[in-house]
């Protein structure tokens, strides 16, 4: 069964990888949460395109942290997905470790509903740190500013969020459309075994591109 890593957890690990493979994998810190927990970025690979994964958008998805550790183990055993695709992968361990902490309760298991729902925490709309409720120019939160800084810094050509939902299944948003996703999808969710969810409540009246696949609406 996958574990959730705990903020430390991940930066442990994260600089473990760091350690055994210096030439492929770096980690630095590049912000600091209003707590001051460090904001670690672990990056693999040298390519000239840059791909950027942002790990634990909300506090109570800690499924991101062990998807990107998992990501990095991936592209430093498999050369292909780096140097053979010109790409370097920059992997923000947790884009909201105070929040985070406030979940570890019912991080080390075990997974029942008792136990989460007693050491559930997620924030309020104008402290997640992905939002944007007054622009970008007027982001008050430390975490968000590190994220438009990477941006700004990386010029990502693919930026993904690795969210996480307690019930239902699992479901793709897309800025544009990227074709061959669906089947993509559908072809892994059948191999993992894990349902797609065809009408999210984050979707609702959203462009559909394909079973569980949405494409997020410009702005107003």
């Amino acid at each position: 069964m996958l574990r959730y890593p705990s903020v430390d957890e991940l930066a442990l690990r994260a600089a473990a990888l760091a350690d055994r493979r210096p030439r492929d994998a770096r980690l630095r810190r590049v912000g600091t949460s209003r707590a001051g927990l460090p904001m670690q970025l672990l990056s693999v690979g040298h390519g000239s395109r840059q791909v950027l994964v942002v790990a634990g958008p909300h506090a109570n998805e800690p499924v991101g942290g062990a998807t990107v550790l998992r990501l990095a183990e991936r592209v430093l055993a498999d050369p292909r997905l780096r140097d053979g695709a010109d790409v370097t992968w920059n992997l923000l361990l947790c884009l909201d470790p105070d929040g985070s902490r406030r979940n570890e309760g019912w991080l080390p298991g075990p997974y029942t509903l008792g136990r989460h729902f007693r050491h559930f925490f997620r924030p309020g709309f104008r402290e997640q740190p992905e939002w944007l409720p007054d622009g970008a120019g007027r982001a008050a939160l430390p975490e968000t500013r590190t994220l438009l800084a990477l941006q700004d810094e990386l010029r990502p050509f693919l930026q993904c969020s690795l969210h996480g939902v307690d019930v239902g299944g699992g479901f793709v948003e897309l800025t544009r459309d990227l074709p061959g996703m669906a089947p993509r999808l559908a072809h892994i969710a059948a191999r993992l075994d894990v349902p797609l969810e065809l009408g999210p409540y984050d979707t609702l009246y959203w462009p559909a591109l394909g079973p569980a696949v949405f494409r997020i609406p410009p702005p107003p």
